[in-house]
């Protein structure tokens, strides 16, 4: 078990220096654990494989709303469908 959290390790701290963004960050670290994930609950290379492709998804997304710092996600109201994105009022 000591020698599997070690290679984890290794590979997130592979996969997040290679990367040049954030969103590639999130989606390397995401597909990494995803994998994980799909393996240990299904046993399985598929389940691995959809793991890893959900998490890759996941944490690209994750990561790219990260990379916008210093803006503000505006929910849309019942007049409007689509959602803004604003610099943040001052104290944000």
């Amino acid at each position: 078990m000591k020698k599997i959290l070690v290679t984890v390790a290794a590979l997130l701290t592979a996969v997040s220096l290679s990367a040049c963004t954030t969103t590639q960050e999130g989606a390397g670290v995401g597909a990494v654990t995803g994998g994980l994930i799909g393996a240990a609950t299904t046993g399985s290379v598929a389940g691995a494989a959809i793991g890893a492709g959900v998490g890759a998804v996941a944490g690209a997304v994750v990561g790219r709303v990260a990379d916008r710092d210093g803006y503000c996600y505006y929910r849309p109201d019942r007049h409007h469908h689509r959602r803004w994105v604003e610099r943040c009022p001052d104290g944000y």
